[in-house]
């Protein structure tokens, strides 16, 4: 079981697609492009913060569980950093703190009993590049999302892998890597997930 995290736009999806060919392990993307709920968030974040958050962790696990049950896989987000956003909502104001507890309270009873990855890929950016990338991929509701968000949650992001201890994490920086373009890459990631791997 391996996972794969960063902020929005730093090439989660790309590289787990790779990977998990390089591997051989099925791949498991984050349930965006059949979500419901994630473009109406963007427009009304207090309405829809709750349901979208239990929406995500639902899938997550559903995600989790089947590739468990297969002997593995990879995914393009860690089921565990979805806590991130349900703090950083909760700050806002968007989670009140009754959903807030509640969400809380879910993940503590859906973890007790959750597979461990066996390694966490973190890949590190800065705002700036992570903008680039998100601009460049189109999607309409991320580019009316205000800079002082993105700046927000990379803050959060930082913050959150200083205490993560559910599994190795291989942290990355990836400001000056092109998965797509460059073999070199690619090979310097698998090399490193390999190494893991193999302990």
């Amino acid at each position: 079981m391996i996972y794969i995290d960063g902020i929005v736009g730093v090439g989660k999806s790309t590289l787990a697609e790779i990977l998990a060919k390089e591997l051989n392990l099925s791949l498991y993307k984050e349930p965006v492009y059949d979500n419901p709920i994630l473009e109406k968030f963007y427009y009304d974040k207090k309405k829809y913060s709750f349901p979208l958050q239990v929406f995500f962790l639902n899938k997550r696990l559903e995600m989790v569980k089947e590739a468990h049950k297969n002997g593995g896989g990879i995914f393009d987000r860690a089921i565990y950093c979805d806590k991130i956003f349900a703090d950083i909502l909760y700050k806002d104001g968007d989670l009140i703190e009754d959903e807030y507890n509640l969400y809380l309270e879910l993940t503590k009873n859906m973890f007790e009993n959750l597979p461990k990855p066996k390694v966490l890929v973190y890949l590190e950016t800065t705002v700036d590049k992570a903008i680039e990338k998100i601009a460049r991929r189109g999607r309409e509701f991320e580019k009316n999302v205000d800079r002082k968000y993105w700046e927000e949650l990379h803050g959060h992001y930082k913050k959150y892998f200083e205490e993560y201890s559910e599994s190795t994490v291989i942290k990355i920086n990836v400001d000056n890597r092109d998965f797509l373009n460059n073999r070199e890459d690619v090979e310097y990631i698998l090399n490193l997930v390999r190494g893991e791997l193999c302990k």
